[in-house]
């Protein structure tokens, strides 16, 4: 049985009622989570590549990328940890027409931070935000919840197009039920 793809919305079409006050200012926020998540794990934070390959994205990240339908693109997936525990899932999509020139470096992050790459070149753009509740029986959910001791009921998400030097690449990112509620 195929699992349902998670519905994204733009954050201006999601009641704000539906999302916890503590989520939304997380889910809105237009400056960079790893700059956000660092200060708040008060330098205790890293990165955990979980998967990095070639692959088929969704079908709804094929759609909001213009890709066609089946072609690959570089996927990566990592968990965001500050003291030892899972806040943020992150996944990245990446077609291979964006992996060149500079922005190869891309293809070897390893363990650092996608959002400071991004969000330190002056010439990077940001689509607008779009939201998801991710429930069980979804894609993404089991991905963004293997770490966690217990299963939620739902997690949100938020994803963005990023463009570097016109070449754009898909950040959806997942913010888990360890996640403080900072402002």
């Amino acid at each position: 049985m195929q699992k349902r793809e998670p519905v994204w919305r733009s954050h201006k079409h999601v009641q704000r009622s539906r999302v916890p006050l503590d989520w939304w200012r997380w889910l809105i926020d237009p400056d960079s989570l790893t700059a956000r998540l660092q200060c708040a794990c008060n330098g205790r934070f890293h990165v955990e590549v979980v998967r990095q390959q070639w692959a088929t994205p969704l079908h709804n990240e094929s759609r909001v990328m213009g890709l066609p339908e089946g072609r690959r693109a570089l996927l990566r997936e990592v968990f965001l940890y500050c003291d030892e525990q899972p806040w943020v899932f992150a996944r990245t999509i990446l077609p291979a027409t964006t992996l060149t020139g500079r922005e190869r470096r891309l293809m070897h992050l390893g363990n650092k931070p996608l959002g400071a790459v991004l969000f330190a070149d002056p010439g990077m753009r940001r689509s607008e935000v779009e939201l998801a509740c991710i429930r069980p029986g979804q894609r993404l959910f089991n991905q963004a919840t293997k770490r966690l001791q217990a299963s939620p009921k739902g997690i949100w998400g938020r994803r963005s197009v990023f463009w570097l030097h016109q070449k754009p690449l898909l950040v959806s990112e997942i913010f888990l039920p360890d996640t403080p509620n900072h402002p």
